[in-house]
């Protein structure tokens, strides 16, 4: 069965967690909540509560297709946390679809997987990317290989579209 991961950390942006989520459920993945600690219950900007089905550092990405990361204040906490940086890089170097909106790129910018890529984020971020060898597009939807990225919530629709027809044409 196909995979998926949506990476969860306090303060994400909820509907570019729950949107996500559902889509790839739809399309016939599997998907695991991701967080620091398996079990916690991680609260949204708006008071959405999700619990971690599975802690970072006992995944085996080798078993998933995709790696979805929110927006909102939670990439900035993942950035600091080990084990969230790790299955970041891990998923990258296994070569899965890496798909991320909004402030999803903080996360990104940490793994050093931005460097020469076209990409887009939310704009306070966008310093950031660009600092970090990016190539900042103000877009809806940028794909870049296998990354995947979009801007903010406006832009769920053309997000999860691109990520869907990737994921289908690796299957």
């Amino acid at each position: 069965m196909a995979k998926g991961i949506v990476l969860l950390e306090n303060g994400f942006e909820d509907s570019e967690l729950v949107y996500p989520y559902y889509r790839l459920q739809e399309a016939g993945y599997d998907v695991d909540l991701v967080a620091e600690k398996e079990g916690e219950v991680y609260e949204s900007k708006h008071g959405l509560k999700q619990k971690a089905d599975r802690a970072a550092e006992d995944v085996d990405v080798s078993e998933y297709d995709v790696l979805v990361i929110p927006g909102g204040k939670g990439p900035d906490r993942m950035r600091i946390k080990e084990s969230m940086v790790e299955l970041a890089k891990e998923a990258i170097d296994d070569d899965l679809v890496i798909a991320s909106v909004c402030h999803g790129a903080q996360l990104l910018i940490e793994t050093g997987y931005l460097d020469g890529k076209k990409a887009t984020c939310w704009y306070s971020v966008k310093t950031d990317l660009e600092n970090a060898g990016g190539e900042f597009l103000d877009e809806e939807v940028v794909v870049d290989g296998k990354l995947v990225t979009s801007r903010h919530p406006g832009d769920l629709p053309a997000f999860m579209r691109e990520t869907l027809d990737m994921l289908d044409s690796a299957r």
